[in-house]
C-alpha cells in the first residue's frame, strides 16, 4: 500500500469514516521522499528500537519498520490505530500503543516495549506540542537521537547561534543536552490538508555529557530563564527581576565577576557565559 499516494491516502481514509482534526495538528505526507529520507537520516538501523509519536497513517512508520529492529509508536487519535492495523499489516516489527505521549511514562515504555534496543525518536510533531514533547524527550535521557519534523521557526530557534534574534532559553537548553542539526526543509504542498508554514527536519544527538559544566544545573536554568524572560532589557535588569532576593548590587558584581559588560542583553551570552555567570550567581546564594 502507497501510504504518500494522495489517492489511496483518501480512500484508505473514507473506508474507516476518518476526517482530519485540526485541534490535533493532523497533517498526512504525500510526497514519498520525505519519510525516506527521514528514516535514512535518523541513525536508525536494525539495533534500534524506535519510538515514533503521531504515526498518523502510518507512512514513516513504515519506512522505519524496514531500517529498525523495532518501532513503537504511540498514537493519540484514537481512531486511527484501526486504519493503521490495516495500512502496516505487513510491518511485523511495529507496535501501536493508544496513548498521550505527554502522560505517557517513557522509563516503563522503554522497559517493556523497547527489548535490550537503543532507544531513538523519529517523528512528525503536530506544531502545537513540539516544545513540551521535546523538552519531555530530551529530560529523559534515554534516546540516543531525536529526529522530528517541525515547524522550521522552531528548528531555527534550536540551532541559533548567541546573538541572534532566533537565540532563547530553548536554544540553550536543547544545545546544553544535545547537538543539534538542520537536515531539511519540507514544503507545505508534500502534505494532506496542506500547513501554512515550511517544515524542518531536525536531528538532535544526545550528548554523552552537558555540554558545559556547572555547579547547579537547576540554577544554571533559572538564570537563563531569568536572561530572556524581558529581551527587550539588558542582562542585569532581566536578572535583578529574575532573582528579586539577591540585591541589584550582587548582581552586578557577579556579572563583572563573569566578565560581562553590565549593558549586555542575554541573547548575547553563549553557554559557557551563561555557565559562569550563573555559577558566580550560586556563590552569592550560598554566602546569604
Amino acid at each position: 500500500m502507497d501510504l504518500c499516494n494522495i489517492n489511496v491516502i483518501k480512500d484508505l481514509l473514507q473506508r474507516h469514516g476518518f476526517k482530519f482534526s485540526k485541534s490535533l495538528g493532523q497533517n498526512f505526507l504525500t510526497a514519498q521522499w520525505v519519510p525516506e529520507r527521514i528514516a535514512a537520516e535518523s541513525f536508525v538501523d536494525k539495533d534500534s528500537c524506535v519510538l515514533e509519536i503521531g504515526p498518523g497513517i502510518g507512512c514513516l512508520t513504515k519506512e522505519l519498520s524496514k531500517v529498525a529492529g523495532k518501532v513503537c509508536a504511540v498514537e493519540l487519535d484514537k481512531r486511527l490505530p484501526n486504519v493503521l492495523k490495516e495500512s502496516l499489516a505487513e510491518c511485523e516489527n511495529v507496535s501501536v500503543i493508544s496513548g498521550d505521549i505527554m502522560k505517557t511514562d517513557i522509563e516503563r515504555l522503554i522497559e517493556e516495549e523497547f527489548s535490550g534496543l537503543t532507544p531513538r525518536v523519529c517523528a512528525n510533531l503536530p506544531y502545537n506540542i513540539t516544545t513540551p514533547v521535546l523538552t519531555k524527550l530530551i529530560e529523559s535521557a534515554r534516546f540516543e537521537s531525536i529526529t522530528v519534523m517541525i515547524q522550521r521557526e522552531v528548528a531555527r530557534r534550536i540551532c541559533a547561534k548567541p546573538g541572534t534574534g532566533d537565540y532563547g532559553a530553548f536554544t540553550v537548553f536543547v544545545n546544553y543536552y544535545t547537538k543539534p542539526s538542520l537536515l531539511f526543509d519540507v514544503s507545505p504542498g508534500c502534505f494532506i490538508p496542506q500547513p501554512k508554514v515550511v517544515s524542518t527536519v531536525i536531528r538532535l544527538e544526545k550528548r554523552p555529557a552537558p555540554a558545559i559544566k556547572v555547579s547547579d544545573e537547576k540554577l544554571f536554568f533559572r538564570t537563563v530563564r531569568g536572561a530572556f524572560a524581558q529581551r527587550r532589557k539588558t542582562l542585569i535588569n532581566s536578572l535583578a527581576s529574575a532573582f528579586s532576593e539577591i540585591p541589584k548590587e550582587s548582581l552586578t558584581w557577579a556579572m563583572e565577576e563573569a566578565g560581562l559588560d553590565l549593558k549586555i542583553r542575554g541573547e548575547a551570552l553563549s553557554l559557557s557565559d551563561f555557565a559562569i555567570l550563573s555559577d558566580k550567581i550560586g556563590g552569592i546564594i550560598h554566602e546569604a
